[in-house]
């Protein structure tokens, strides 16, 4: 990523993330792309702060309008050090929802009842897929035990991912974060929601309600760092239990060094590993992909204990399922 120069970061990200999700993002992203003064003030900023959607979300955060680009920009330039500030002292902690749709059907796969722990948890909004309700193609429909969630997901899908009749059952959560933030913080909301992208009314909605359940059923997420504290999150949880250390979008922002210990040391832990990240970011999953990871951008992979099972979209839109899951 260090050697991708800034415009290309941009309009990739507005050909492969924004197209089709966000006409406002896309347009102006492009508009980024090729406007050199703007590319000139966010190549001031260090390199794992030129993220297109940490630069957007902090604008949006600061109060511009869903503009044309020509208006975005002239604002840009008005506010860049109060845009450049928020950027330097924030995080795309974007915790997005919808990404429990295409860890469920890896989940199911698991034997007896879980305790979940997230890497990189956010506001540990991802650690209750037990209480969302989800609809597969428009026809498969899961809710929680006790009826319909305020929190409905869809996804499309290919492959014919084992969808399950019920969800699994989860007796425990935990998360660390290294900046975790509070559900009750209404200004830590308002970042999570300056995260969601324009046009996406759906995504907003379903944040709220994830925050609400939060609100309602508060779990402990811990500050520190993943690869020195999960650890100890595995130890902490509820013998007979089957634990699951899960993650999503979160290694991408780790160094390969930090990836790859990440690797060795869930390895060596009693519990499962379910990842769903970048095609790229994992290396030993990458290398078993049936599509060389730099053929599928914009894309992520969902794979259970090392073992890839299907292409995601980034948002957990969409589905593609192309290998069993290992027994158990």
């Amino acid at each position: 990523m260090d050697r991708e120069t800034t415009a290309g970061r941009y309009r990739r990200f507005a050909e492969f993330e924004a197209r089709g999700s966000s006409s406002c993002y896309e347009l102006w992203t492009l508009g980024i792309a090729s406007d050199r003064r703007l590319l000139s003030l966010i190549d001031r900023l260090p390199v794992e702060k030129r993220q297109p959607n940490l630069v957007l979300a902090a604008a949006r955060y600061l109060g511009v309008a869903e503009a044309s680009f020509p208006e975005f920009r002239d604002w840009v330039f008005q506010h860049w050090d109060a845009v450049a500030q928020v950027v330097m002292t924030r995080r795309t902690q974007t915790n997005e929802v919808g990404r429990a749709a295409v860890l469920v059907p890896a989940l199911a796969q698991l034997a007896g009842s879980l305790a979940l722990i997230e890497v990189g948890a956010s506001a540990g909004l991802c650690l209750y897929p037990d209480l969302f309700s989800y609809h597969y193609d428009d026809r498969d429909v899961l809710h929680p035990a006790g009826g319909a969630s305020g929190v409905r997901l869809w996804c499309a899908t290919s492959g014919k991912p084992p969808i399950p009749d019920r969800l699994p059952e989860v007796v425990w959560r935990a998360g660390v974060d290294s900046n975790p933030l509070d559900a009750n913080d209404a200004d830590e909301m308002r970042w999570l929601e300056c995260l969601t992208w324009p046009g996406q009314p759906e995504r907003l909605r379903r944040l709220r309600e994830a925050v609400a359940i939060s609100r309602s059923r508060p779990v402990d997420v811990v500050s520190g760092d993943l690869n020195e504290t999960v650890a100890e999150l595995v130890d902490a949880a509820p013998q007979g239990a089957t634990v699951v250390v899960f993650h999503s979008a979160v290694l991408a922002y780790l160094s390969t060094d930090e990836r790859r210990r990440f690797e060795r040391t869930i390895r060596g832990l009693p519990c499962h590993w379910l990842s769903n990240e970048g095609c790229g970011v994992v290396e030993s999953v990458a290398a078993q992909l049936p599509t060389p990871a730099q053929n599928t951008p914009g894309r992520f992979v969902v794979a259970l204990d090392g073992v890839p099972l299907a292409y995601a979209g980034a948002h957990g839109q969409t589905l593609d399922w192309f290998r069993r899951a290992a027994s158990p």
